[in-house]
């Protein structure tokens, strides 16, 4: 009866509105709304709200939403008769080593590894914590960050790698003797490179202002370069100084460019372990979006060029190298590795798994990142331990899928993957990444053993 009722009454609206939006002319027309959002989209009108409403630049957090590396047109290559899939499971090896010739090599259970996103910069203590604790029950490891190493983390992650930053707040004997690797952080695929950014005093709460050691009245922040660096021999000497100080393996990260060629000739003179190439789809907490979709290089572009350029100049054996930025699923982790990486990144995806069970806390008042930010309204809500749990859930659900490609694949080793596990059915983007096309025979200059161990 009431259903009947309220059909009854809103059907003399609906006629009106119906009648309008076919009969109306069109610049009256409600439909030239539908129009405007079509053509600018729903997120650019936002945007521009915001922009008109503060005059400022626009911080963003999660990074861009564009997805600019071609994932999906890439497959991976099981194997039935000619070669035999992998006896069993239990055979296939997850294990990869960062920097083997470090005198203190990082080895860890799987090649999936916890990314820099900063306490106080970026995240709150909580999430960090969530984020060791979650690679930890994995064995894997978790990066701080563009921040200082904090008790909390360091006694929460087995593994943890610290980024030496343009900041300073980790750039001391006393922060860099915890570390079990130390990452160089020259920039970031979400900040478009490297560019300055600052905190204030009231934005810190005491816990930060004395990690940070920022007084009343001051600011902190990091700037486009590291002091007394204004040359590539100058970043050259800084890396070689750390390699020769410490004994655990030394990093090198960039924000992946079209410049690809060029910052490897300055990598490759280093005496660095390890380089970690983060592409333009990568996540951070906080940077305008024209940074974060307008400038880089797409990570798997950026990845394949960087193994190329190894190979080429007889470097491939030196370092590691680790690919990040806008990495989700373990088929995309296996693709990355299989184009050369040794191992992946992984950060907006991470904290999405350890929100898990914890997103209705926020929603739908809040989004969920403000149980995650700094700054979020809802940070000390955050259960560590569940979060944790979840993410280590999702880290084993990573590994055990990966675990089932590798044996259709015929591998015993996820170090064995190779560009002749891969096709792809775009043939121009095969002719980029030197892989098969899939609608060509196999090539002949790819060999494959017969049968898997």
């Amino acid at each position: 009866m009431l259903n009947e009722l309220l059909l009854r009454l809103a059907n003399p609206i609906s006629d009106g509105v119906f009648e309008k939006l076919v009969t109306e002319d069109y610049a009256k027309n409600p439909l030239v709304m539908m129009t405007i959002i079509e053509k600018l989209t729903l997120r650019a009108i936002a945007e521009t709200g915001i922009r008109a409403e503060t005059g400022k630049a626009l911080s963003r957090p999660m990074g861009s939403p564009l997805r600019l590396s071609p994932w999906e047109k890439l497959l991976l290559n099981p194997r039935q008769l000619f070669q035999l899939p992998t006896k069993k499971q239990t055979e296939i090896k997850t294990e990869v080593t960062i920097g083997p010739n470090a005198k203190k090599p990082l080895k860890i259970n799987l090649p999936i590894l916890i990314t820099g996103m900063s306490y106080g910069g970026s995240l709150n203590l909580r999430m960090k914590e969530a984020l060791a604790k979650g690679a930890s029950l994995a064995g894997t490891a978790t990066n701080t960050g563009e921040s200082s190493v904090t008790a909390e983390e360091r006694k929460a992650g087995k593994f943890l790698i610290g980024q030496y930053n343009r900041g300073g707040w980790l750039n001391t004997p006393e922060q860099l003797k915890q570390l079990d690797a130390i990452e160089v952080q020259f920039g970031q695929g979400a900040w478009g490179g490297a560019v300055e950014s600052s905190m204030n005093y009231d934005q810190m709460d005491d816990h930060l202002r004395e990690l940070w050691n920022v007084k009343p009245g001051e600011s902190s922040g990091k700037k486009s370069r590291f002091d007394k660096v204004d040359s590539p021999e100058d970043i050259i000497n800084l890396v070689n100084n750390l390699k020769q100080t410490y004994q655990v393996p030394i990093g090198i990260k960039i924000a992946a460019t079209h410049f690809m060629e060029r910052e490897l000739d300055v990598i490759g003179r280093t005496q660095a372990d390890f380089i970690v190439i983060d592409g333009q789809e990568g996540g951070t907490a906080a940077a305008s979006p024209t940074l974060e979709d307008d400038l880089g290089l797409p990570t798997l572009f950026a990845l394949s060029r960087t193994v190329d350029w190894l190979r080429t100049q007889g470097k491939r054996q030196q370092f590691s190298l680790i690919a990040a930025g806008g990495l989700r699923t373990p088929g995309e982790f296996l693709k990355a590795l299989a184009l050369g990486a040794d191992a992946v990144y992984i950060g907006s995806i991470a904290i999405i798994a350890t929100l898990q069970s914890q997103m209705i806390k926020a929603l739908p008042q809040y989004p969920a990142p403000q149980l995650a930010l700094y700054n979020g309204s809802l940070a000390e809500q955050l259960d560590v331990d569940m979060g944790s749990k979840h993410l280590g859930n999702f880290l084993q659900s990573c590994r055990e899928e990966m675990i089932m490609a590798l044996q259709a694949m015929g591998k015993t080793s996820i170090r064995e993957l190779g560009r002749e596990d891969l096709v792809c059915i775009d043939r121009e983007l095969a002719n980029a990444l030197k892989i098969d096309y899939a609608g060509d025979p196999l090539s002949q200059g790819i060999t494959v053993p017969f049968a898997a161990k």
